[in-house]
């Protein structure tokens, strides 16, 4: 199972001052997706990183860019992010009324669907979308603040999201993103997710480290 345990290095957490430099390392250290943490002081309180950025790190890695909006609305902005180069573009149902009607604006633009549970969002969120979602993030710390513990009260959630999604017989990808570090990685892959967001644990000791440190993530 560990060699099927993807990656997605939270550049949130890497040095801004060479960013492109980090992303290219955190790329030959092995990792498998980019993730990119959208936030707009609007729907969670802090502010980061919009098109421009996505666009201009584009040119460092052909890695997957694994978009995660934290922005409500989605929908006008979706396009700036298709076409900035993003692989997967994730959001928040709670952020549009019609969640199914985003998905399909994602599709149309060419990149892959990903729906986010916040950990007070019930999975019944997902009815009717299965057919259509290629990622379901759950999160396990509440996003916006950095610094939190892994919610372990989250696990039971992504047990039951990995029995949906296996009988779907569908490729979905089950990622978990909050407060993961060498100890709780274990327990959300037992939990059933295949797609693990670290920032902190992945940049952690500069890049001469990224390599260990992703392999260690990942169970290696």
């Amino acid at each position: 199972m560990a060699n099927q345990i993807k990656i997605s290095p939270s550049i949130l957490s890497a040095d801004f001052s060479c960013l492109g430099n980090e992303i290219e390392a955190i790329d030959n250290a092995g990792a498998d997706y980019i993730h990119v943490d959208v936030m707009d002081g609007h729907y969670v309180p802090n502010l980061t990183i919009g098109p421009e950025v996505i666009k201009d790190i584009r040119k460092s890695t052909n890695k997957t860019f694994d978009v995660h909006l934290m922005i409500e609305p989605v929908n006008p902005l979706l396009e700036s992010f298709a076409k900035a180069g993003s692989d997967i573009i994730t959001f928040h149902p709670e952020a549009e009324s019609n969640p199914k009607k985003t998905m399909g604006i994602i599709k149309k633009l060419g990149c892959k669907t990903g729906i986010s549970l916040n950990p007070s969002t019930p999975i019944e969120v997902l009815d009717g979308l299965f057919d259509e979602v290629d990622l379901i993030l759950v999160m396990t710390v509440v996003p916006g603040f950095g610094g939190q513990s892994f919610m372990e009260d989250q696990l039971p959630k992504i047990e039951n999201i990995r029995k949906m999604i296996d009988l779907t017989g569908r490729q979905i990808d089950l990622e978990v993103d909050g407060g993961i570090n060498f100890e709780t990685a274990s327990k959300a892959i037992s939990a059933g997710a295949n797609v693990l967001v670290a920032g902190t644990a992945t940049f952690k000791g500069g890049p001469s480290q990224y390599e260990k440190n992703i392999k260690t993530l990942r169970g290696v």
